[in-house]
């Protein structure tokens, strides 16, 4: 099998689909939130995943009130946050995870404090040092803001920062910051990711001097 390695000095990770497999929550959710407004399911799920949920409703329903999108989002974060089942770790997340202490990386999610606590722990993974949540940032992925804030808050420029994400919006996100993205699951690939995994057990981290590590990625 085929490796690709990829150079860096901090590693910048999503959350939703790239650590944690909370597709089964984000589908209940979801669902009834396009019921409730008479829209297609399967097409609002083509555009919640990877964003802050008031800009998901942005797209989907332009002419309505932010202030309603923010509401409708408090509410339905509460609803996530206490939405555990069939919450799990994505295969290998807590290996990598431990594979990364001591060396420079960052939770960049949509979610906020309260939800990526609650999902990291359903999953039981271990929350990095640092992170970048939607309290920390004014505009949602696919906006750059949270992973150039990610990269300020290590002190590791963006062209030597890798992303691990799943979704389109986030993928987008870390190309716009300048950053090389892994995309995590089949479904990357279509989103123009620099290098894309099955999952997370083919990656390996190993440091290589100087502050800079290789990032040895499995073909998918």
């Amino acid at each position: 099998m085929t490796a690709t390695v990829l150079t860096a000095r901090a590693l910048l990770l999503d959350m939703d689909g790239t650590l944690v497999d909370s597709h089964a929550v984000v589908e209940r959710i979801w669902r009834r939130w396009s019921e409730q407004h008479g829209l297609d399911g399967d097409e609002v799920m083509k555009v919640v995943h990877g964003r802050q949920g008031h800009a998901s409703m942005a797209v989907l329903l332009p002419d309505r009130p932010v202030q309603q999108n923010l509401a409708d989002n408090a509410r339905m974060l509460a609803e996530e946050t206490a939405d555990t089942e069939g919450v799990v770790e994505i295969p290998g997340a807590a290996a990598f995870l431990a594979s990364l202490q001591g060396l420079p990386h960052a939770l960049v999610t949509s979610a906020d404090v309260p939800l990526s606590m609650a999902r990291m722990a359903a999953a039981g993974l271990a929350l990095p040092a640092v992170r970048v949540t939607a309290e920390s940032v004014g505009a949602s992925k696919p906006d750059p803001e949270g992973f150039l804030k990610g990269a300020a808050e290590l002190g590791v420029a963006p062209a030597d920062c890798v992303v691990f994400e799943d979704s389109a919006a986030g993928i987008a996100a870390g190309r716009a910051a300048g950053m090389r993205v892994v995309g995590v699951g089949a479904g990357a690939a279509a989103h123009g990711p620099d290098a894309v995994v099955r999952d997370l057990t083919g990656v390996r981290v190993e440091p290589v001097g100087n502050g800079l590590f290789e990032v040895r990625l499995d073909a998918a």
